[in-house]
């Protein structure tokens, strides 16, 4: 049985313009990426666009990638880096438009009550939110969440902290 090769394998391979590398590190990434992002972002289609625009990154940036990172920990900083410049833009153009417009009405699909995970995770801080997700959703340690993020470990636990705390006042109805 032959052995499944390795992320910074696969990595490399893409560095050199190995079409099946990419193609193969697409196949064991895409639903755990979507995954993340749809969690992060809450919408299946904003999802989508990120896990692609994460991968277009990998494509063009794999050369980038250096062997002392777990090739998992710089693949999941592209896509939560692309998912917070998401959020953050999301953010200023709903914040443009509210300036302008009456207040829209929730049509999106997701619950609008505060006892919903979902919804009380949506309401969290981009960062925070990525930071929860990564540690208590896809069981990442904490000093990977720090490489991931670019941020130290104390931050990653501070930013745990500050994201339970708020999840909690949401889901007891509290802004």
């Amino acid at each position: 049985m032959r052995e499944e090769p390795s992320d910074a394998h696969l990595l490399a391979r893409i560095a050199r313009g190995d079409a099946a590398g990419f193609e193969a590190l697409v196949v064991r990434y895409q639903d755990r990426f979507y995954s993340v992002a749809r969690r992060m972002l809450g919408s299946g289609q904003e999802a989508e666009d990120a896990v692609q625009r994460a991968f277009l990154r990998v494509l063009q940036k794999a050369e980038t990638y250096r062997p002392p990172w777990k090739g998992s920990t710089w693949l999941y900083r592209v896509l939560t880096n692309v998912c917070v410049d998401a959020w953050r833009k999301r953010r200023r153009e709903t914040l443009a438009l509210a300036r302008w417009e009456p207040p829209p009405r929730r049509d999106d699909g997701l619950p609008g009550d505060s006892s919903s995970v979902e919804a009380a995770l949506l309401r969290l801080p981009a960062e925070a939110r990525a930071i929860v997700l990564l540690r208590y959703v896809d069981d990442v340690p904490y000093r990977e969440i720090a490489r991931i993020r670019g941020v130290s470990v104390n931050t990653v636990k501070s930013q745990l902290r500050r994201g339970k705390l708020l999840l909690r006042r949401a889901l007891r109805g509290g802004r």
